[in-house]
């Protein structure tokens, strides 16, 4: 039995659920968001919860496969994440970290890198997303989180952060461990 599958999701106010066949439609005020439902889970709304559960009941078929618990809990998390994401949003920061390492919108759709190469690096900013740029902070907004992530996973490895000074871009709060240097001879 999946401990996250049987959680019920709640709906909160402004967030609009469209049960499909084997689809299920989230809007709400960030925007909308469809998740197909695998084969094998079922998804019930009773009032302003919906309910995921397996098709057939648990019982002894379901113990000899692990595929049905795994996608039922799988379900879950991401219907979670897309009520979350349509009403409230994602956010992802990031921080660089380095001597003339910087960053700058290049209008609405691109973002200017500079991150210690011989050339700034130009990347197009997906629909759906929203960059706020503070000093050495990167803020990626959102209500996919698998979008969100994706793309700020994109930007931290064009300079990941170094062992020895720490330079490059890393996740707000990242705790990088600094090895150290070479010492002097005697």
């Amino acid at each position: 039995m999946s401990r996250i599958g049987k959680k019920p999701i709640e709906i909160p106010q402004g967030v609009t659920v469209i049960l499909e066949k084997d689809n299920v439609l989230f809007k709400g005020p960030k925007g909308e968001i469809k998740q197909e439902i695998p084969v094998g889970i079922v998804v019930e709304q009773q009032g302003n919860i919906l309910v995921v559960k397996p098709a057939l009941p648990v019982g002894r078929q379901e113990k000899e496969s692990k595929e049905i618990p795994a996608l039922w809990g799988l379900t879950t998390a991401l219907l979670l994440n897309h009520v979350h994401g349509v009403s409230v949003g994602f956010e992802k920061k990031l921080e660089l970290r380095g001597v003339g390492y910087k960053a700058a919108m290049e209008g609405e759709s691109k973002i200017r890198l500079d991150l210690g190469f011989s050339h700034p690096i130009f990347m197009e900013i997906p629909g759906g997303l929203s960059i706020k740029i503070e000093k050495q902070f990167i803020n990626i907004f959102g209500f996919d989180k698998q979008q969100v992530g994706q793309f700020a996973a994109k930007i931290r490895a064009l300079r990941k952060p170094e062992p020895y000074k720490g330079k490059g871009v890393r996740y707000f709060g990242e705790i990088v461990r600094k090895k150290e240097g070479k010492k002097a001879g005697k």
